[in-house]
């Protein structure tokens, strides 16, 4: 089957592999679509120890299974592999499993014609929810989990999302879902902000050039030195910070501001099957759009796609379509 396959540092290109040999747990995905998500990059960049070339790379994929008892179902993949044996995944904390992975890590991924996972992450989808959309769902699970970590009961409290792309985005939108009407998007990247001020639906502003300067909740959806030293500085006492980036490991949080102000401090990483069930739900009732901010580039077109995402010349998510 032909596939995008991670070569080196920088590098990828369509290649013949060998078709996925499911086991007798496994149901065999016809795929349609798979996003290109951040931690794709990362490993692209060359800075993910898990993901060795030459490897098949993506997880946040749909389509229809092929064999077994669920043959001709649609279903969007939770590309999460955990043990269902530990402590975590008996306490519905399964994302904390110690031995987790994801497809397009230790085993094949999904920018590829087809893939090989467990019935258990195979979650269906009706005949009304288009697969393009469905493609969201992996993605916008990570934002309801890591929103959901923050007080959504209070919706007084105001929002600073700091980073445009798809995961701040859909933040954005998830924080508005729970009745948040105050939420504001730090986004540095002319092109992504303005294409983010053309959706109409969140505000944007640039943090270089000033914007609100405080907030109840501060969301880093980028994750580097420097916006964990704006999410110390533009938390209030008592706030949130919640922190799902994970561009770097520098220093940047101060500790001593958090610990005198009582700010909570939130990881963030994944998602538990709940949430990836109530993506799909707001997926289904509309509440979601990719309009304006998605584009659908074929697989062959897969390795020109990294390096429009890398030269900052793409929208915040981009889906390769792998038929």
């Amino acid at each position: 089957m032909k596939a995008l396959v991670y070569t080196g540092t920088m590098q990828s290109e369509i290649r013949e592999v060998d078709d996925p040999d499911p086991t007798p747990d496994e149901v065999l995905v016809d795929l349609a679509f798979c996003g290109l998500c951040g931690s794709d990059m990362h490993a692209w960049h060359g800075h993910d120890e898990r993901r060795v070339p030459p490897l098949v790379l993506g997880h946040e994929a749909v389509g229809t299974i092929t064999n077994g008892d669920m043959k001709g179902s649609r279903v969007a993949i939770n590309p999460l592999i955990t043990c269902g044996q530990c402590h975590a995944c008996q306490h519905d904390n399964e994302h904390l499993c110690p031995d987790r992975a994801l497809i397009g890590m230790r085993v094949p991924g999904a920018f590829a014609e087809r893939v090989a996972i467990d019935a258990m992450n195979a979650f269906p989808i009706s005949d009304d929810l288009a697969f393009e959309l469905a493609a969201l769902a992996e993605p916008l699970a990570c934002a309801v989990h890591a929103v959901r970590l923050a007080d959504v009961t209070s919706t007084g409290r105001d929002v600073i999302i700091l980073g445009g792309g798809a995961i701040g985005l859909l933040a954005a939108l998830a924080f508005q879902h729970y009745g948040f009407d105050r939420v504001a998007v730090a986004e540095t990247h002319p092109f992504r902000r303005s294409l983010l001020e053309s959706l109409g639906s969140v505000d944007v502003f640039d943090p270089l050039a000033g914007g609100p300067d405080a907030a109840d909740i501060v969301f880093d959806a980028v994750g580097s030195g420097a916006t964990r030293k704006a999410s110390s500085t533009l938390i209030r006492p008592g706030g949130d910070i919640v922190h799902i980036g994970l561009q770097d490991n520098s220093e940047g949080l101060d500790t001593r501001h958090l610990t005198l102000q009582e700010v909570s401090f939130h990881g963030s990483y994944c998602y538990r099957n709940s949430d990836f069930a109530e993506a799909l739900s707001m997926l289904e009732s509309g509440v979601i759009s990719p309009d304006g901010w998605t584009e659908i580039r074929p697989l062959d077109e897969g390795a020109d796609a990294f390096l429009a995402v890398h030269e900052g010349r793409a929208p915040p998510k981009i889906i390769l379509a792998t038929h």
